[in-house]
């Protein structure tokens, strides 16, 4: 224990290292993309029968990974919590581009 700080060696190396990592590491934090070309149409998919009451289809949709679009499919997923909605992600015209956004519960 350094008497001058009141705290061990180890522990002082944690907080500085915490107090040096980077602020944009927070949970939530996103980097708009912007892609040349709008995407392609959406595939249409044959959604079943939900495997459950709770359960709420999740779209496919066109990912972009850097090249070009990928198709990701759509899935069944359990809804969080009673009464919430999903609300789909969705591509966006902009100026410099076309950029996603993300789906979310509400």
């Amino acid at each position: 224990m350094n008497k001058k700080l009141g705290v061990s060696l180890p522990l002082a190396a944690w907080i500085l290292a915490g107090s040096l990592m980077p602020s944009n590491l927070s949970a939530g934090v996103s980097v708009r993309v912007y892609v040349p070309a709008p995407p392609p149409p959406p595939v249409v998919e044959v959604v079943g029968v939900a495997p459950g009451p709770r359960h709420v289809w999740i779209a496919g949709y066109h990912r972009w990974d850097g090249r070009a679009y990928v198709w990701v499919p759509g899935h069944w997923v359990v809804r969080p919590r009673a009464r919430t909605v999903w609300v789909a992600g969705h591509w966006v015209k902009h100026r410099r581009g076309w950029y996603w956004v993300r789906g979310h519960w509400r």
